[in-house]
């Protein structure tokens, strides 16, 4: 590996250990639990690999429930950490606080591990507005968000928001205006979240 572009940022990817039954949920009955599980496996063995690849920034994985699933020993020398916390907003802001109070880090993208349309440009151009900006955010089709990158951990932000719902871009949006954060909104991306995406992932 040569020299890191961002070596004060840190890409903190969020994973789920891939248990039939506990992640692409909203595929059933689309797709077999089994067969959601092992889609949700190929996107995060994607976005993992992408972010290694990437010689952007050191890269922490974060993982739910815990460290223990054998998908997540895949990746020796990546630095396996739990999430913290009683709901996603929690957790996002215990790894943002964890991250920042590193010595010598300044930033962070925080991303999930399922969305094809993240890759290596999307994830440099983040860090390049985020050099620029207090935040930056990357909106998602279905009204979410599939990355965020803070330079402080503002626990507003990701408190008593609509999680899993179409409103989450938008209150989190509006959380960065009442903090006044200078802060960009990055290209659109979608994700696989419902039947009909599975078509277009194909054809992607």
């Amino acid at each position: 590996m040569g020299e890191l572009k961002y070596p004060d940022a840190r890409i903190l990817v969020f994973c789920k250990a891939p248990i039939p039954g506990k992640v692409k949920t909203r595929l059933l009955p689309a797709l077999s639990a089994k067969d959601a599980a092992d889609l949700y496996k190929r996107l995060a063995y994607r976005m993992i690999d992408c972010s290694l690849k990437s010689n952007l920034a050191p890269i922490e994985l974060y993982c739910y429930p815990d460290t223990c699933h054998e998908f997540f020993s895949q990746f020796p020398g990546l630095d396996l950490l739990a999430q913290q916390g009683d709901d996603l907003g929690e957790r996002m802001c215990e790894a943002a606080r964890s991250s920042l109070a590193q010595n010598g880090v300044s930033q962070v993208l925080i991303i999930g591990a399922d969305c094809p349309t993240l890759d290596q440009n999307y994830l440099e151009l983040a860090l390049d507005r985020l050099d620029c900006h207090d935040a930056v955010l990357g909106p998602a089709e279905d009204g979410g968000y599939g990355l965020i990158g803070l330079k402080t951990a503002d626990p507003y932000l990701f408190s008593h928001v609509h999680w899993s719902t179409s409103e989450v871009c938008a209150q989190t949006s509006q959380r960065m205006n009442d903090l006044d954060y200078n802060w960009s909104l990055l290209p659109l991306l979608w994700d696989v979240d419902r039947p009909e995406d599975l078509e277009r992932l194909n054809h992607a």
